[in-house]
């Protein structure tokens, strides 16, 4: 969620902070696929949907494993790590091997007078998911602001955003081992990246100028030619399909706030030569959390709905929503739509794409959700988190 929508994402903690990690439970089996979750507790949203910032000492990352029963997510472990609501909910990724997670420490948590308030930092940390429970091992300096992340398929590269630099930092993977290789210098702020599975390109969004950009990807060495393509309203979040032929970008509108007017997904060709946006498809007010199935045949967006806003407002609506999207080649279309918490955030898909996870920031649970081909279904559970989740991600396809 972009705060009075511009200085936005996440917020870190000195690894010096992390003496108190606490074990919820035993660690994962090796293998399993792990979700983590960034839980905010330092932003409060009044009943007018004012944000007020309080101490921060209290928000945590959350590790859930699926080993067993995909359709009841358990808590394994739990450490105090700052994050924040501020921003798309991707300032966190999990590695495709499972052994380590970067979170993007986006915003320093300063004292103004008797309150506090967000300022740009420049950290990402390194977690160790194979340690019992999971540590800091490494922090890594970036551009100002490091928000959305991806990493590549093949595990080696990392792509961060830097909102407050205008730029991406280009980071190499080698084992537990992570580095900034480059930096990319985009020209507009930009809030999230996603990386193709073929590992060949990535497309950045960029929220202020209604863009995404284009760049190419030859094994460590990433460039931006400016090639930028018009998108909807305020991209906020993207993704691309396991085939690497169709990216999809969740344009959030009205400046990252719901409004009560309805919002876009848009579909850009990949294939095409340069690529280019073939379609917007509407599905409701302010998508802000978006995934694509591994299975790739199907996409979902997450809708503020205007929850978590002011409840004197006419679009005000206690709960957020899922759409579900059909990919069909190349064209997209809206099948359903699934009522969720309040504020939800996050959003990741099970590894073999039968079940959607969600994290509704409000009620500080998660909504466990259940995919039949393109239909999708709440199955009624809800599994208790350990604050209010402001991120989501599980391992890349």
């Amino acid at each position: 969620m972009p705060l009075q929508r511009q200085v936005c994402h996440r917020v870190g903690l000195a690894v010096a902070g992390l003496a108190g990690l606490a074990l919820v439970a035993g660690a994962a089996p090796a293998g399993a696929q792990m979700i983590i979750v960034g839980n905010d507790e330092k932003v409060i949203l009044d009943d007018s949907g004012k944000q007020t910032f309080h101490p921060p000492g209290k928000d945590t990352v959350e590790f859930l494993s699926l080993a067993g029963n995909p359709a009841e997510p358990k808590s394994v472990a739990t450490i105090p790590l700052m994050n924040s609501l501020l921003g798309p909910p991707t300032n966190l990724a999990v590695h495709p091997n499972g052994e380590i997670a970067l979170i993007a420490n986006s915003m320093e948590w300063q004292k103004d007078g008797e309150a506090w308030k967000p300022v740009p930092d420049t950290k990402l940390h390194v977690i160790d998911l194979k340690a019992s429970p999971p540590k800091v091992i490494q922090t890594v300096t970036t551009g100002k602001q490091p928000s959305g992340l991806s990493i590549s398929a093949k595990g080696d590269l990392a792509l961060v955003t830097n909102r407050a630099d205008n730029s991406i930092s280009v980071l190499g993977i080698d084992g537990n081992e992570v580095k900034v290789l480059d930096t990319i210098a985009l020209g507009d702020s930009v809030a999230h990246v996603a990386i193709a599975p073929d590992g060949r390109r990535a497309v950045a969004i960029k929220p202020t100028v209604n863009k995404a950009a284009l760049l190419e990807i030859d094994g460590q060495k990433v460039a931006y030619n400016k090639y930028d393509m018009p998108v909807g309203v305020f991209p906020y979040n993207v993704d691309i399909t396991p085939d690497s032929k169709l990216a999809l970008t969740a344009n959030n509108g009205a400046g990252g706030n719901s409004d009560g007017n309805v919002d876009t997904v848009s579909v850009i060709d990949l294939e095409q030569n340069p690529p280019r946006v073939i379609d917007h498809v509407v599905v409701g007010d302010a998508p802000e959390g978006f995934a694509i199935s591994p299975t790739g045949n199907l996409a979902v967006a997450i809708l503020l709905r205007g929850s978590g806003g002011d409840k004197k407002a006419f679009y005000y609506r206690t709960t957020g929503a899922l759409v579900a999207l059909k990919i069909d080649g190349k064209k997209v279309t809206k099948v359903g739509e699934v009522e969720l918490g309040g504020l939800p955030e996050g959003v990741v898909f099970s590894s073999d794409g039968q079940y959607v996870y969600v994290g509704n920031f409000i009620d500080g649970d998660l909504s466990i959700l259940k995919v039949e081909g393109d239909k999708v279904t709440d199955t009624g559970k809800r599994v208790k988190l350990a604050g209010h989740p402001a991120s989501l991600r599980a391992p890349t396809k």
